[in-house]
């Protein structure tokens, strides 16, 4: 199992790599922005979203990572995550750094109805099809960051956690059997949702408004490689109350079919993230509120609502 991270540092200089349990010999603690590596020629090489400033304020201290692999560390890499890397000579603290989104997606399709469960509450048929709506960049979130709803929108905000599937490879009309070798891995995901705007006009129900208000995407903390999807449990903590507890297992499309599907009609590049959808126990949230969604094996995405 592999678990991948973007970071930036204290110094403002970014970098990716991989969560590693202790400092192998030959590997250097340097923290200064002139160790970490600055080549590459995409989003996904050079790890920040183009046109923004990488703080620490981007991210929360890697902190709960730290505390749950004692001395973890991340092995810091170079090149481009989905197509060629090779490890650096640097591992640096996680207690040090600040997670950022852990890779930069050109989309995020999310999944409606796609759990048994909630559709047996909802007294809603099974679809054949994904039943989806698309999130844009804008809306990304970095694991600690603030969800901030608009300025004079005080309306119902609410969270949904889920499993995210993260696209490694150029994906377009792939089979069901095949679907496998295009899932690079596996992450965290609050498909945060404007509720009160989604059926505020009775003609025409505003999917991407309701969900792509900037910072509505949150994700993270990690991509995580070699887990088996069908044996994670997804749970929502709100305050620290658990308020979403359901499996994975109970999806209605899994992860293989949905890629096909949806790559019959939207060609998926890599780091695109599809969310598989929720199941019950979605509710409003105040400002103030922190919601945890944790998979155990892939991490914790913890964000508040300022």
């Amino acid at each position: 199992m592999q678990q991948w991270i973007r970071f930036v540092q204290r110094n403002g200089a970014v970098g990716f790599g991989f969560l590693i349990d202790a400092q192998p010999a030959g590997l250097s603690p340097q923290t200064a922005a002139r160790d970490l590596p600055s080549d590459g020629a995409d989003a996904n090489a050079l790890p920040h979203p183009p046109g923004t400033a990488a703080t620490v304020a981007d991210g929360a201290l890697a902190a709960d990572l730290a505390c749950h692999r004692p001395g973890g560390q991340v092995q810091v890499c170079t090149g481009n995550l989905f197509t060629q890397w090779e490890p650096t000579e640097l591992a640096l603290p996680l207690a040090d750094l600040a997670l950022l989104c852990p890779v930069i997606p050109t989309k995020m399709i999310g999944l409606w109805n796609n759990f048994h469960a909630l559709a047996t509450k909802n007294g809603d048929a099974d679809p054949a099809v994904p039943l989806y709506f698309l999130k844009a960049p804008n809306a990304w979130l970095a694991p600690g960051a603030d969800i901030r709803a608009p300025a004079g929108y005080d309306g119902r905000v609410v969270y949904e956690g889920e499993l995210g599937l993260v696209i490694g490879r150029r994906c377009h009309q792939v089979r069901e059997e095949e679907a496998d070798d295009y899932l690079f891995g596996l992450t965290c995901i609050n498909d945060v949702t404007a509720l009160s705007v989604l059926n505020e006009d009775p003609s025409f129900a505003q999917w991407t408004r309701a969900k792509g208000f900037d910072t509505f995407g949150p994700f993270g903390p990690c991509v995580v490689r070699g887990l088996d999807w069908s044996t994670l449990q997804i749970r929502t903590l709100v305050n620290g109350r658990e308020r979403q507890n359901f499996p994975a297992s109970d999806m209605i499309l899994p992860p293989a079919r949905i890629i096909s599907l949806i790559s019959r009609e939207l060609t998926l590049e890599p780091g695109d993230i599809i969310a598989c959808g929720t199941s019950v126990g979605v509710l409003p949230i105040k400002p103030g509120t922190r919601i945890d969604v944790v998979i155990d094996g892939v991490g914790t995405l913890s964000n508040r609502l300022a």
